[in-house]
């Protein structure tokens, strides 16, 4: 009876052992095939988004062609201006957000058709708000035909001022409007060229300085959301504002070359995948018009701050050492920090790259060394510029603000 137990037990031993190698073979197999899957469908998440990006390259170059047939100088928004065309793509308005200055430039064959046009572009360029340019510029509305990847996020840009708060000290009526664009625009303040693209017209131009309060009145439209997300990523506000400043004037239609969106230029292949990923737990890519929304720009670009700093630099042990590195790397990536701090210039461009290994080298300076490093060992000037306008700018956001 014992050998007969004995031997059943044996039996059930062996079964279940080779039970659980099966199981165990068939868990590992199915997690390699999910796995697989899962590069597939990422490797066509990234072409559906590469091959949406080209259609909207191709879109912008076709538009910006169109500008070149009527315009000698085809401005188009960068980080720091705001260039926005009529439907007819005959008058345009240009802010400069850095010089604070509006240019607002038409192409008519007599002077009052010009001066009623421009009169007409600065009351509409100093009224109207982030949601209404959304929806009604000319190059957004050829964007939005594109048909977009399923998996990209997108959103409406939220109605907000953009200058009527710099510009009027209470919310503009119509005779507030009426008053400030003749006082702008007078046959003293226009100017004339010949077009040399329109035959018998001529180009005629106004420009108009912004108060010089500007700059702080448009860091104060976003106290609050940077207040918000700052104390909840851990992160000082001068820092966040100095950003701001430094990436966009606080232009909230910055568009860069690269392209690169919104208040704090947020690049959706990168920065906007970690930053999603980091406060959704999903890796998704967002659009442009997502970023042109101030709520979701700071809330992504306060995110990447945080992800630098408490995670791609968290082995710099002094917090000012950590921040000036957090600094530069919000424009030129962690792994140019890692670069220059690696006194081994023998190792691999791979280890080079190694914040683990850059950290001990860092570690072993001070904040002052570390800050003089960075400015004489970055591999490019743009990023020791960078450090160098983002720090003294976060002294004079911390007078305004405080911490």
């Amino acid at each position: 009876m014992l050998k007969s137990i004995l031997l059943i037990t044996t039996i059930s031993s062996a079964l279940l052992a080779q039970t659980a190698s099966e199981f165990s073979n068939q868990q590992m197999q199915s997690f390699n095939e999910q796995k697989k899957e899962f590069g597939v469908y990422k490797k066509t998440q990234e072409e559906e988004f590469a091959s949406y990006q080209e259609s909207q390259m191709k879109t912008f170059n076709a538009y910006k062609k169109e500008i070149g047939a009527i315009w000698e100088d085809p401005k188009m928004s960068t980080k720091k201006t705001w260039v926005a065309y009529t439907p007819d793509k005959k008058t345009r308005t240009d802010v400069d957000f850095e010089k604070e200055i509006i240019t607002v430039e038409t192409i008519a064959t007599s002077p009052q058709d010009a001066k009623n046009k421009l009169k007409l572009a600065l009351a509409k360029v100093v009224t109207i708000d982030t949601k209404t340019v959304q929806e009604t510029d000319p190059l957004e509305k050829e964007l939005a035909k594109i048909q977009k990847p399923a998996d990209v996020v997108d959103s409406k840009v939220k109605a907000e001022p953009i200058l009527s708060n710099v510009i009027f000290k209470t919310p503009p009526t119509k005779q507030s409007v009426v008053s400030y664009v003749n006082e702008n625009v007078s046959d003293a303040t226009i100017k004339e060229t010949d077009s040399n693209k329109i035959k018998h017209a001529k180009v005629y131009s106004v420009s108009v300085q912004m108060p010089k309060d500007a700059m702080l009145k448009r860091s104060k439209m976003y106290y609050d959301k940077v207040k918000k997300h700052a104390q909840e990523q851990r992160l000082p506000m001068p820092l966040v504002f100095a950003i701001m400043h430094s990436e966009s004037n606080f232009n909230p239609r910055a568009r860069s070359h690269i392209p690169a969106y919104g208040l704090m230029q947020i690049v959706p292949k990168s920065a906007g995948i970690d930053s999603y990923n980091y406060l959704y737990k999903e890796k998704k890519l967002v659009t442009g018009s997502y970023l042109y929304d101030s709520t979701n720009n700071i809330t992504m670009g306060t995110a990447y701050l945080h992800i630098l700093y408490y995670s791609y630099l968290k082995k710099i042990k002094n917090p000012d050492s950590r921040l000036y590195c957090t600094i530069a790397a919000y424009n030129t990536g962690s792994g140019n920090i890692a670069w220059a701090f690696n006194k081994n210039k023998d190792l691999s461009y791979k280890n080079k790259l190694s914040m683990a290994n850059a950290a001990d080298n860092i570690n072993a300076l001070t904040p002052e060394q570390v800050y003089d490093k960075l400015l004489r060992d970055l591999k490019y000037d743009e990023p020791k510029n960078y450090l160098k306008k983002v720090s003294k700018r976060m002294s004079a956001y911390h007078k305004v603000y405080g911490s």
